[in-house]
């Protein structure tokens, strides 16, 4: 059977039932090129008492290794919730066609883990993607998005690509927006949530320049807030 399993936020986060089938499989993979993981694959094979191997973008999307599963049982890791790296469902559908039995284990993820800011999670309008600029490559296409998203009163919750620091995601959001006529505002950042060094921070990018944001991390841009959303994030947050 192949199993693919949502790992949650944290080294622990991982389902009973899940680390049951973790540790009688036969094979165990993980993906690691979705996100910066907030801990080594040291840690977590000692949690699962198995040897992981690590799979690259190419390894998953080349689907070879699913049908593995066809003899024995294999395992596929992913941090958070195991769907929502779009390109998973391919893996499934490749087991429906091919006959090969599977089963999903979901876990929280980021989209779970904002609500701890206080935001409401139905006022969030179509999530965003920051890229890691290169010289000759710097797409803007989120401001669009977070302009349609104020527009229809809507927060935007943009993550953040792997390899992008704080100060580098902060500074390109400075050049994305001068000039714009949509204003950022204050931002809500949440660095490693769902973990013990988790923290939430309410504040112009002004001030946030000085904090420590440690991968993974996330930004959100806030539309209008309820009141018991201004009044949550004014009490969960941190002072940079």
């Amino acid at each position: 059977m192949f199993y693919l399993i949502g790992l949650g936020l944290d080294l622990k986060s991982i389902s009973v039932e899940a680390l049951e089938v973790c540790r009688k499989a036969d094979k165990i993979y993980i993906e690691n090129y979705t996100v910066d993981f907030p801990y080594d694959v040291e840690s977590l094979e000692k949690v699962l008492g198995k040897r992981i191997i690590l799979l690259s973008r190419i390894m998953v999307e080349n689907e070879k290794f699913v049908e593995e599963a066809k003899n024995r049982d294999v395992v596929l890791l992913v941090y958070g919730s195991p769907l929502i790296a779009t390109t998973h469902i391919s893996l499934i559908l490749k087991c429906k066609k091919e006959k090969i039995e599977y089963r999903v284990f979901h876990n929280a993820s980021i989209f779970d883990a904002i609500c701890e800011t206080g935001l409401q999670v139905y006022k969030f309008g179509k999530t965003a993607s920051l890229p890691k600029w290169q010289e000759n490559f710097k797409p803007k296409s989120f401001v669009e998005i977070v302009k349609l998203n104020k527009a229809i009163k809507a927060h935007t919750l943009m993550l953040v690509d792997m390899g992008l620091s704080f100060h580098e995601a902060l500074e390109q959001l400075k050049t994305a927006f001068r000039g714009k006529n949509t204003k950022l505002g204050k931002l809500v950042i949440c660095s490693r949530i769902g973990t013990e060094e988790s923290k939430i921070y309410y504040d112009y990018i002004e001030n946030l320049m000085g904090a420590e944001i440690y991968p993974p991390f996330c930004i959100i841009i806030p539309s209008e807030l309820h009141f018991i959303e201004g009044e949550a994030l004014n009490l969960v947050s941190e002072k940079v």
